[in-house]
């Protein structure tokens, strides 16, 4: 059994870490670092609730601890954790900036501890499907991939810290992960970034909307977007190849689920129904033929039963460090390139070449 500690009892500790790390085998929620409320007590009556990190850290048979907290703390208190001889998962985004993240690494490597980031959303049944789709090669050479992330949310949150002119606060650090890590699970690394990211709420302090472009080659487009003023929803997915094409429109229901606390007791977190299911089409440029692709049983306990696999020295990190810091290295070109009104290189920004991407944590 591997004890867990829980930093945060927000929206990201209650509903995305808290009831997945409950529900894998051999992971044990054993204390939660909740500042103030009862909320996390009455949740999880069998956890310890401790009200600072140190008292946290404190607690010697706590092995992983998981940071679900502002974007801001996540490397300082992933360094102390680290540095207190603990394994690591940080929510997503890793850091406020590259820099920050290439230090945290090296950090990490220095303690031998495990140092990963959450990225859930590669466990969604429909990604899990477009995942197969261009493995095989269905569509052909792909020629451009949207990916959209969109809400409707005309209202400001003046108290809430994403909305506020801090580091890392925005949505382009909220949902940007999400969608980097896709395209650059599905395609690599691109050759440069264009970006446009905005304020479009009026009396808006952070970034609610963005639309980058990831330039890859043979003319291939990936287009990462999201939108808080959408209140009709494009496609959850898009795909245009030499062969046809595919149709996502609707989300993964595993987020709504965890919001809702429903947690399936039987059946597979990911289940679609079919009418949800993504659209293939296809054709020889004479024929064309239809049909629904099912999306996969995703399930976000996946991803911490690699992370207890990997402490058990069973496997690997899902969410490699290199990758980890790629995706950092494409949201700080996005802001270069926001910035700059121009396209930039992957390898540079602002006249500093990254260093290789190529650091090993031993676990």
């Amino acid at each position: 059994m591997i004890n867990v500690g829980l930093i945060g009892f927000g929206l990201a500790g209650r509903s995305f870490h808290a009831p997945v790390i409950s529900a894998v085998p051999g992971l044990r929620l054993a204390a939660i670092l909740q500042r103030t409320g009862s909320e996390a007590a009455v949740a999880y009556p069998d956890a310890r609730i401790v009200r600072s990190l140190d008292e946290l850290l404190a607690i010697p048979d706590i092995r992983l601890i998981v940071i679900a907290t502002p974007n801001e703390t996540h490397a300082p208190f992933a360094r102390q954790c680290l540095a207190a001889g603990r394994d690591v998962v940080v929510d997503k985004p890793f850091a406020t900036s590259y820099e920050e993240a290439a230090d945290l690494v090296k950090f990490a490597q220095k303690t031998g501890r495990l140092l990963t980031v959450y990225q859930n959303r590669r466990y969604d049944g429909d990604f899990q499907a477009i995942r197969k789709l261009v493995a095989d090669g269905t569509l052909g050479r792909i020629v451009r991939f949207e990916t959209n992330y969109d809400r409707f949310r005309p209202n400001l949150k003046p108290n809430a810290w994403r909305e506020q002119q801090v580091p890392g606060a925005g949505i382009l650090f909220d949902i940007g992960p999400h969608l980097i890590d896709h395209a650059i699970v599905l395609f690599g690394l691109p050759e440069a970034v264009t970006a446009d990211i905005r304020i479009e709420r009026e009396g808006g302090l952070a970034d609610d909307a963005f639309d980058l472009m990831f330039h890859y080659p043979n003319s291939m487009r990936a287009i990462l977007s999201s939108n808080i003023l959408a209140v009709t929803q494009r496609p959850r997915f898009l795909f245009f190849g030499t062969k046809g094409a595919f149709l996502k429109q609707t989300f993964d229901p595993q987020e709504m689920n965890l919001r809702r606390g429903q947690i399936p007791k039987d059946a597979p977190w990911g289940a679609e129904p079919e009418e949800n299911w993504g659209l293939l089409t296809l054709s020889d440029g004479t024929n064309m033929t239809q049909r629904r692709i099912p999306s996969a049983t995703g399930d976000y306990r996946d991803y911490y039963a690699n992370v207890q696999d990997v402490l058990l020295g069973e496997a690997e990190p899902a969410v490699t460090l290199p990758h980890a810091l790629n995706v950092m290295r494409a949201l700080e070109l996005s802001r270069e390139s926001n910035a700059r009104h121009c396209t930039m290189p992957w390898a540079e920004i602002d006249g500093r070449t990254f260093e290789a991407a190529s650091f090993q944590v031993r676990v």
